[in-house]
């Protein structure tokens, strides 16, 4: 079954080269990647040159500096390379007489957009008038909404992200389960008993259906967490219960249908 991970970090100054993720996916059968910039870094060149050494197997999700007025023109420079997404945050706005004009901008290019932010954030209005304001543009809400990371309010906030499915252009990732359920004390083996998790895969297929979700694994961090192998055996093992048409959509299938991974 194609199994694309559309959240993956590889640089040569921060978390780990490509030869190491390309291990990783080799090792589990995953069979390409969307590489992901991290935070802070503008020089997209590492992630293009990977994508271009390794034909098939990437595609790249780029980071300009929109504080920049000329944020635009670079992000259309960098599409040109090859790069497929922009991140953004949910407040991420341009400088000047159009706030939107960033997020235009990767809509005119035909980019998607990979959003980082907390749960609150995604449920805004303001994030919510945007979605609307760009129906041509693919959102993808990175980390399951992150909303674990807002302790109880996040728990409160997960049925309103939920409820964010009416709008046709957002997207769903699909995390490793230890991105938002503890790691048990004492230990067991496996460390998550998926016949008694709670249920927030199945309410996200319920709204957003199979096929506006992806899974997105937050390699290398995730091998801090239960490590990669375990995140990608886990969310395989837990989406049989799926049908097979949606275990193909969540695996790979929506992901192929988002970006493609020819050679830039």
């Amino acid at each position: 079954m194609l199994t694309i991970d559309t959240h993956c970090h590889a640089a040569d100054s921060w978390f780990e080269p490509i030869e190491v993720l390309l291990f990783q996916m080799d090792s589990n059968a995953v069979d390409k990647a969307v590489l992901i910039q991290h935070r802070g870094e503008y020089d997209n060149s590492y992630l293009l040159e990977c994508a271009r050494a390794n034909p098939g197997r990437f595609t790249v999700v780029a980071i300009v500096d929109t504080d920049q007025p000329d944020a635009p023109e670079t992000l259309a420079q960098w599409a040109a390379q090859g790069a497929q997404g922009v991140r953004f945050t949910t407040r991420t706005r341009s400088p000047g007489s159009d706030p939107l004009a960033i997020w235009r901008k990767a809509a005119e290019l035909g980019l998607v957009a990979s959003c980082l932010d907390t749960c609150t954030a995604y449920v805004s209005e303001e994030f919510q008038a945007l979605v609307k304001e760009l129906p041509d543009l693919r959102i993808m809400i990175e980390h399951f909404g992150f909303w674990n990371s807002e302790g109880q309010t996040g728990h409160d906030c997960f049925p309103k992200l939920m409820e964010l499915a009416q709008y046709q252009n957002l997207y769903l990732k699909t995390p490793g389960f230890a991105e938002y359920i503890p790691r048990p004390f004492p230990m067991q083996n496996p460390p998550f008993n998926l016949d008694t998790v709670p249920p927030y895969i199945d309410m996200a297929v319920d709204a957003f259906g199979a096929e506006r979700m992806t899974i997105g694994t937050d390699y290398p961090p995730s091998s801090a967490r239960e490590g990669y192998t375990n995140v990608v055996r886990y969310l395989r093992e837990y989406l049989t219960r799926f049908s097979t048409q949606q275990q193909e959509a969540i695996l790979g299938g929506t992901a192929a249908s988002l970006f493609h991974f020819d050679s830039p």
